[in-house]
């Protein structure tokens, strides 16, 4: 297959359908399971990508991982699968590698991932940057909160909530 060619998969996880677009072997888009088949499928494609092809078995490897994300594996997304993040400025694309490699379990806040990135005193471009974030889970945005402990926004379908959630998720049980 060659680099251009771009695909979508929605399948089923515990919680509900996940869904994700691919440019190649390039992962560009992710959608956080929603409960819907057909709801993932309006969220995921925008009315200009309906035409894009279904693919069910689309990186199966990756399909199971965030399977057993989602059933409580450990699962690590730090550097594999490839990511697409055409579009997005330097320092964006700096903040969106950082955020990648925060571990499952720690947390970090908008102050100290503009550190990590370069640029000390961008906490508010860090949390523009985190709001578009084409591929949450596995650029793991739902791990960057507010210095004072706040959770911060999240832009994904199901929002705080869902944020809250899967911080949860990936505590270790006491």
């Amino acid at each position: 297959m060659t680099a251009s060619v771009t695909r979508y998969t929605i399948f089923k996880t515990r919680w509900g359908h996940f869904g994700f677009i691919c440019r190649g072997d390039s992962v560009c888009r992710t959608l956080l399971p929603i409960g819907d088949r057909a709801a993932a499928h309006r969220a995921l494609l925008t009315s200009s990508e309906l035409e894009i092809p279904y693919e069910k078995h689309l990186l199966r490897g990756l399909q199971q991982r965030i399977i057993g994300y989602f059933e409580g594996e450990t699962v690590d997304f730090s550097a594999d699968p490839a990511v697409d993040l055409t579009g997005f400025s330097v320092f964006q694309q700096a903040v969106l590698t950082a955020c990648r490699r925060i571990s499952l379990g720690q947390i970090r806040t908008y102050g100290q991932l503009a550190t990590d990135a370069g640029r000390i005193k961008a906490a508010r471009a860090v949390g523009g940057a985190m709001a578009r974030n084409p591929v949450p889970l596995i650029i793991p945005c739902h791990r960057v909160v507010q210095s004072g402990g706040g959770l911060g926004g999240f832009s994904a379908i199901g929002g705080p909530t869902l944020k809250q959630r899967m911080l949860r998720h990936e505590q270790p049980e006491a």
